[in-house]
């Protein structure tokens, strides 16, 4: 079968960064610091309740949106947390976020609907979006703040426009909206009759001492958007692939029709350990807790080693400016020789960008590692940085 027989949009698309880097990482033995993922187990409690559920809870299908348990944990959860009024019909569960993602485009978008996406971009977006027959529109975030321009966003709306996708706090720069801004984007999507897809898995993994606040609940947006949130995020358990879109229950069951022709389910003991784990209140700040810790370290050191490293107070994710820390290379080219010639694996920012305004000079490091592995890896950069700068 010849690539002609095969969708261009997959076809003529190479791996993501993320599989590449991390792939480097292991045929070299280096040290990952690009792939988000904690390198330790999930929490005690987590893995007990997940023993619990796979012995005493049944193996076979769960209802499609979810057991009523899990979506009453997660309606319970974010009463508690962000204080949203939510009814356990307004969750659906779904196979991690990345899947809440593609069903919430795939309900929403139509051929021809334009989709505004802030670059820099988790890179699944686009894709989603165009083989659902829409077009992707790139409202560049300009570097070091990230800010949203109102006249900017305002400039690229037209009258195809028909949604935005908002990842907040955003990855890759570890950047929060603020009140103002959510009041900007719920003004311009009311005014606009645009619907949000709120990408907000980094909700819980916040480190400036403030509760996260959902565009959803700006005024106007209950039944114009969704909320897709990850217990992988909340738990560090990025591989039990376990999300969650919460919206307006006659949104959320329009889009669990799309769910439930991609995965339908997901495992019934995952499910049980994670509606558990939300109904503890003790669990997820113990979580936030260490990586509190290990962000502090991971800031602290790069700076020691002369690194320039930008502001952020969300996600296991910091930045650093290459040309500030007086490396003269592009963020690829560093990338690309930091895991061979380092032994430290990092995401180059330009390769969650399209469009005008692409940066090449930052490069994100993952901090939720543990303190040896984070010493280890800022002392190899700092070696490494100094070789450059000599050479």
């Amino acid at each position: 079968m010849s690539h002609s027989h095969l969708h261009p949009i997959y076809a003529e698309m190479p791996v993501t960064i993320f599989e590449h880097m991390s792939g480097l990482a292991r045929d070299l033995g280096a040290i990952n610091l690009g792939q988000g993922f904690p390198d330790g187990p999930p929490p005690a409690e987590l893995l007990r309740a997940l023993t619990r559920a796979a012995m005493e809870q049944s193996h076979q299908y769960p209802p499609m949106a979810g057991l009523p348990e899990l979506r009453r944990a997660v309606a319970g959860f974010y009463a508690r947390i962000q204080g949203l009024d939510l009814a356990p019909e307004s969750v659906v569960v779904t196979s991690g976020a990345t899947e809440a993602i593609a069903s919430a485009i795939l309900a929403v978008v139509a051929p021809g609907d334009e989709v505004l996406l802030f670059a820099p971009a988790y890179d699944a977006y686009a894709p989603l979006v165009r083989r659902a027959g829409g077009k992707p529109v790139f409202v560049a975030l300009k570097p070091p703040v990230w800010a949203f321009d109102a006249a900017t966003i305002a400039g690229a709306i037209t009258p195809r426009t028909r949604v935005i996708v908002l990842n907040d706090p955003l990855n890759p720069t570890g950047t929060v909206a603020s009140p103002a801004d959510l009041a900007l984007l719920a003004g311009l999507c009311v005014a606009h009759d645009l619907f949000a897809i709120c990408d907000e898995v980094w909700e819980n993994v916040r480190f400036d001492g403030r509760a996260h606040a959902s565009l959803l609940a700006q005024p106007g947006m209950a039944r114009r958007s969704v909320k897709i949130g990850s217990a992988g995020k909340i738990f560090g358990a990025t591989g039990w692939k376990v999300g969650w879109i919460v919206g307006a229950p006659e949104v959320a069951a329009v889009v669990g029709r799309a769910h439930q022709f991609l995965t339908f389910t997901t495992p019934p003991m995952l499910q049980w350990a994670v509606a558990e784990a939300l109904d503890d209140p003790a669990i997820a700040p113990g979580c936030h807790a260490q990586w509190s810790v290990t962000r502090e370290r991971l800031i602290a050191g790069l700076k020691q080693q002369g690194f320039c490293v930008l502001d952020n107070v969300a996600t296991w994710f910091t930045c650093i400016d290459l040309h500030a820390s007086g490396i003269a290379l592009d963020d690829r080219t560093f990338s690309e020789r930091a895991v061979r010639e380092a032994g430290v694996a990092s995401i180059p920012i330009s390769a969650l960008w399209e469009g005008e305004g692409r940066p090449d000079h930052i490069v994100r490091l993952c901090h939720c590692k543990n303190a040896a592995m984070i010493d280890e890896a800022v002392d190899r950069l700092g070696r490494w940085r100094t070789e450059l700068k000599s050479s």
